[in-house]
């Protein structure tokens, strides 16, 4: 059903953003990923993809992509004044031993 929304509206970001999410449960993470770097072109300031694709590419055992994920996630984060997502971020890079 995602699928078919996002033909007919090919730059809600929130449509990459769910139907990404969907391809995650059904264990295809590749395809998440790719439509998650998508939403990235289409819509860099959408700040929760940054969190999920660096989990998924944790999951993908691609710790460095994760990492870079992650930065830039918090690097949005705090340039827009989201502190949640900021500490959220963080704690996943803590798990990564950076710490800043």
């Amino acid at each position: 059903m995602i699928e078919a929304m996002l033909q007919t509206h090919p730059n809600d970001p929130f449509l990459h953003y769910a139907l990404a999410l969907e391809w995650q449960k059904e264990g295809d993470l590749q395809k998440a990923i790719d439509l998650l770097l998508e939403l990235k072109t289409l819509k860099a300031d959408y700040l929760a993809l940054y969190y999920q694709l660096g989990k998924m590419y944790e999951a993908m055992g691609q710790n460095e992509l994760a990492v870079d994920s992650f930065i830039d996630g918090r690097r949005l984060a705090k340039k827009v004044g989201d502190v949640k997502a900021a500490g959220e971020i963080s704690e996943a890079l803590m798990m990564h031993d950076i710490f800043d």
